[in-house]
């Protein structure tokens, strides 16, 4: 039997793919800073009309250091992960880049073990070896791939993406537990959103900041990516680290590989192939283990 925060991880992992198709298609017009600020302030959005139908306070009351934390959990884990993402996606393409997210399971399980001293097992990193082995047996230039280095690039993007972001929920891992979840994502996205745009404007790049709210022609996909994305896949998301072990989490998490792969197969047309098909075979199954071992 599923526990509720299995449900809530395994939501997480297939929104977020209906996301990434979206995010697929709209990276191919906009670029990754301003789709990245678009889709945090639909997701600001939702979550404000969420919270005024809740009964959370407006602020909690937090230490200084909490606070803090909370801060560089948003910078970390949705200003610059995010960001990142989006720049890889653009690079390896959907299924591509699924593969490369294989490594998330494993990023949590590292960073778990640096922050908490959670022990990995020798099942654990004998998994950990089998999700990277697939990502590169996955990883081959085709037709989807111009240019062999944006193979190496976007999934360097990629894995330092989820190395941070697992960095990044997991600062506050304590904080999730005891508070709202909707007011602690309203708070990483709109501290994310900002340190995005003030990072624009030092750069003199304000069409950064307008470039996802000027472009009308894209919101029919920018929108629904940020609804399903980055408000309710978060969220779930979020509850899944609340309910459930990280480890465990993170590998429902994972789930979205197999989603992202066929859905960029029946949507985006893009080839499934032998070697994307054997990688995907063995990171699912050394994240699966690292979920068994842990």
């Amino acid at each position: 039997m599923f526990s509720a925060g299995d449900l809530y991880a395994i939501g997480a992992g297939f929104f977020w793919s209906l996301s990434v198709i979206l995010m697929r298609i709209s990276g191919l017009t906009i670029p990754p800073l301003p789709l990245t600020l678009f889709r945090s302030f639909v997701a600001i959005v939702g979550f404000v009309v969420v919270l005024l139908f809740t009964d959370d306070s407006l602020l909690p009351k937090y230490d200084a250091m909490t606070w803090l934390r909370l801060v560089a959990s948003a910078i970390l884990g949705i200003s610059i992960a995010d960001t990142l993402f989006a720049a890889a996606l653009n690079r390896l393409g959907a299924s591509l880049q699924a593969l490369a997210d294989c490594i998330y399971a494993p990023s949590v399980a590292v960073v778990g073990f640096f922050l908490f001293g959670e022990g990995l097992t020798a099942w654990e990193l004998i998994g950990g070896a089998l999700v990277i082995s697939g990502v590169f047996v996955g990883m081959v230039k085709t037709k989807e791939i111009d240019d062999p280095r944006d193979l190496i690039v976007g999934t360097v993007l990629a894995a330092g993406a989820h190395v941070i972001m697992a960095l990044g929920i997991l600062m506050v891992r304590d904080v999730i537990r005891e508070g709202s979840m909707i007011w602690i994502a309203a708070f990483r996205f709109i501290v994310a959103t900002a340190g995005l745009a003030l990072f624009a404007l030092a750069r003199g790049k304000v069409d950064d900041i307008t470039m996802g709210f000027r472009r009308r022609d894209t919101w029919k996909h920018m929108i629904p990516m940020g609804l399903l994305g980055s408000f309710l896949a978060t969220l779930l998301w979020i509850a899944g680290f609340k309910y459930e072990t990280p480890g465990r989490a993170a590998i429902y998490n994972q789930m979205s590989t197999v989603f992202i792969i066929l859905l960029a197969w029946l949507i985006l047309k893009e080839k499934m192939t032998p070697r994307k098909l054997a990688g995907v075979a063995l990171a699912i199954a050394g994240a699966l283990l690292v979920a068994w071992a842990g």
